[in-house]
């Protein structure tokens, strides 16, 4: 709010927030410490996937994204359908509606831009493209903010995608090979900038004192079934990624080591079960993680960290464990690079425990060299994600007499 001035600036955020998804909530727990901090007149709320949990975790305002709560399960009904049909048409309204009550809408970061893991085209593209078409129409700034982007084959997906990026007034992205993907899609990336992923803002905890040497080691899993073009082979791929992980976790547990389970999604749960009753074992647990801060107390407390959400080695990496990645995308590799790590990846659909071992034998080898790297690197993505704030409250957040006014609201 401006000196003298009455009206906070309203400021919403967007996205697939409250629905599960730790490394969402956590983009979104980034943000809103940012706003709390530097903009604390601002009024927030949120249109996401699940209100209750954002409300009430929050404490901000929140509205369903989507009419039709049956969204994202495949309808086959002809009632489903068709209730799916008249929720296109009713979220359209509904979008446009609750971006104009607004002066800026932001999308915490999130893979917004990709379609990594399965996804149709007319689910959260869709609502993406609602978003910023609504923003454009009415002159509120849509500000995309460190965000995820991918090659799209499907072609419908990667039209919206790519109307997405071209109709919001801001755009940074976690990575490079992000910004490089939208470019080849014909979006204009010359203003864009590159930060390291908003998860790397977050408060980092203290390591327990309780995890004396040797200490766990920390499995994030994942429920991957391969990418959005591997439909027709998914549960193939499930089943070698399944059967590969439970292998090196029986690998651990015969070297006497403790395993924790981790996952990132509420999706992963099973998958985790699956691999504690295949190794029926009593050094290995499972972690009950609600938040990115309680997969970086794990972290913090483990001796190595293996994982596969892209979420959990940002948490990994973030609290300064050495961490072997199970890549399922060039996004995690890109990751792992940036922070020291490149030479610790794996492919999460060609699971081959006895090479994994190998690696994470080399892994623990170097711990304290690698542990140093992180602490170096950390540093570096703390000042970085600095100027990602510094930058988003010069474009977003002017300091002249304009809050409240629309005055913010030119088109891009």
């Amino acid at each position: 709010m401006t000196a003298g001035s009455e009206t906070p600036l309203r400021v919403g955020v967007f996205g697939l927030l409250g629905s599960g998804n730790l490394g969402n909530d956590g983009s979104l727990e980034a943000v809103l410490g940012y706003l709390r901090a530097e903009h604390p007149a601002a009024a927030l709320d949120a249109l996401c996937g699940g209100p209750e949990v954002v409300a009430s975790r929050y404490r901000i305002p929140a509205t369903r994204l989507h009419w039709y709560r049956g969204e994202y399960r495949t309808a086959s009904r002809v009632g489903a359908i068709a209730a799916k049909g008249v929720g296109k048409l009713l979220d359209a309204v509904r979008t446009a509606a609750w971006v104009r009550r607004h002066d800026v809408v932001i999308v915490p970061g999130m893979g917004v831009l990709e379609a990594t893991l399965p996804l149709r085209p007319w689910g959260f593209p869709y609502a993406l493209f609602l978003l910023c078409a609504a923003g454009r129409l009415f002159g509120t700034r849509v500000a995309l903010v460190g965000v995820g982007a991918a090659p799209i084959g499907q072609r419908q997906t990667r039209a919206l995608v790519r109307w997405s990026a071209r109709l919001a007034s801001y755009r940074s992205y976690r990575d490079a090979l992000s910004r490089d993907a939208m470019r080849a899609m014909g979006v204009d990336t010359t203003q864009d900038k590159v930060y390291p992923d908003l998860a790397f803002a977050l408060p980092t905890p203290r390591a327990s004192a309780l995890a004396g040497p040797p200490g766990p080691v920390c499995v994030g899993v994942m429920d991957y079934h391969g990418g959005d073009e591997d439909r027709a082979e998914a549960d193939a791929i499930h089943r070698r990624y399944l059967e590969g992980t439970t292998r090196f976790v029986h690998s651990l547990v015969r070297e006497g080591r403790r395993v924790r389970l981790l996952t990132g999604d509420e999706v992963d749960r099973p998958v985790a079960t699956a691999i504690l009753d295949a190794v029926a074992s009593p050094l290995v647990t499972a972690a009950e993680a609600s938040c990115l801060s309680d997969l970086m107390t794990e972290m913090a407390a483990a001796d190595s960290v293996v994982a596969t959400r892209y979420h959990n080695l940002v948490c990994a990496l973030k609290v300064g464990t050495p961490t072997l990645a199970l890549s399922y995308a060039a996004k995690s590799e890109a990751l792992m690079d940036r922070m020291g790590l490149g030479s610790y990846c794996h492919p999460a659909r060609a699971v081959e425990a006895g090479r994994l071992l190998e690696q994470f034998h080399s892994l623990e080898r170097r711990s304290a060299e690698l542990r140093r790297i992180l602490a170096e690197r950390n540093l570096v993505a703390a000042r970085q994600l600095d100027h990602q704030f510094a930058d988003l409250s010069a474009a977003l957040f002017p300091a002249a007499g304009q809050i409240g006014t629309h005055a913010l609201r030119e088109a891009p």
